[in-house]
């Protein structure tokens, strides 16, 4: 697992995590009104480049805290369905660039992608998200040539990176998951890389047609099963942010339902806090538990719909950092 940078010491943890919650928040609406009025924006272009920065000082500040909040927005967003995916996928890809050390040029035009690929449907993507009946024949149509509407778009508002335009057009071409990410050219590598994160977010995002699934059966899906034909993504995937990512429920082998806080330095062995006990009561006071020690195991992924507890997310990023630093200190 690639480590990006972790925060600093514990007497600086209240002040560095207030309002971290509030940061994420602020960056998902701000996303979300350029990809709603993309016209009203004077120079689209910088105001996305903005965003982009700022999702990277987020991840910079703490992954685990920033995984953490974008999987439980992602659950919960109140913004809109199509600016929420856009945050997940740009922050995912963002990860996945530097898990497989893509160059900076490259790293740019995929987030920016990531961002802005459904730019062409902003309002029908909200739409379809809240409607439980099948896509009508226009609504169809409208999805399928989603891509070329946002292209058109994007350079209607100025963008002239046509390695990004490129990705945007090709998003929802099928490419061959079997070719080494290396032996690709540029634009379809970065193809790949978008069409894996693009599905296993819309996996894990609820709809009104239905509930999303949990983390480790989104990413399984879109792994494979033969060990030889596994996507070279997917597993960058799970490299860099584990079976059971921080922000998703499990439940554990004592009965407990539990969320996970953070990763360890053992792959799919993370901190986690219970909070529901094995009667189905909630917790009174959040039990850690470091999985890489041994009981409890994780016995299974939940998906955020069949946890109806709500969590104070400050306080919960905040445990994980405390008892993580804790951790480090007595090894």
């Amino acid at each position: 697992m690639t480590a990006l940078p972790r925060t600093s010491a514990p007497d600086t943890v209240d002040s560095e995590y207030e309002d971290l919650l509030g940061q994420w928040s602020d960056l998902e609406s701000a996303l979300s009104t350029l990809l709603a009025r993309p016209r009203n924006a004077q120079d689209f272009a910088a105001k996305l480049r903005q965003c982009d920065r700022w999702l990277q000082d987020l991840v910079a500040h703490d992954i685990d805290a920033a995984l953490y909040l974008m999987f439980q927005l992602a659950a919960t967003s109140t913004v809109g369905y199509s600016a929420a995916h856009a945050l997940v996928c740009a922050t995912l890809c963002h990860i996945v660039a530097h898990e497989l050390q893509l160059p900076q040029r490259e790293r740019d035009s995929l987030v920016r992608a990531a961002s802005s690929m459904n730019i062409g449907m902003t309002a029908l993507q909200d739409e379809l998200a809240q409607q439980r009946e099948p896509l009508t024949p226009e609504q169809r149509r409208a999805v399928d040539e989603h891509p070329r509407a946002s292209l058109d778009l994007l350079e209607e508002l100025g963008i002239t990176d046509e390695l990004w335009l490129e990705v945007v057009e090709l998003h929802h071409q099928p490419q061959p998951d079997t070719t080494p990410l290396a032996g690709l050219p540029v634009q379809e590598r970065l193809t790949r890389i978008l069409g894996a994160i693009d599905r296993y977010a819309a996996m894990i995002s609820p709809r009104k047609s239905r509930a999303g699934r949990s983390a480790t059966d989104s990413v399984r899906a879109i792994v494979g099963q033969d060990s030889d034909q596994r996507d070279e993504v997917s597993l960058a995937l799970v490299r860099a942010v584990g079976l059971c990512p921080p922000g998703t429920f499990v439940r554990l082998d004592n009965g407990e339902t539990a969320i996970v806080l953070r990763r360890s330095e053992r792959a799919n062995f993370p901190l986690v806090a219970s909070v529901v006990d094995a009667k189905g009561e909630p917790q009174s006071a959040p039990q850690l538990y470091h999985t890489v020690r041994g009981q409890p195991r994780i016995q299974a992924a939940l998906a955020r719909s069949a946890v109806t507890v709500e969590l104070p997310h400050r306080a919960m990023v905040r445990l994980g950092l405390y008892a993580a630093q804790r951790s480090d200190s007595l090894n």
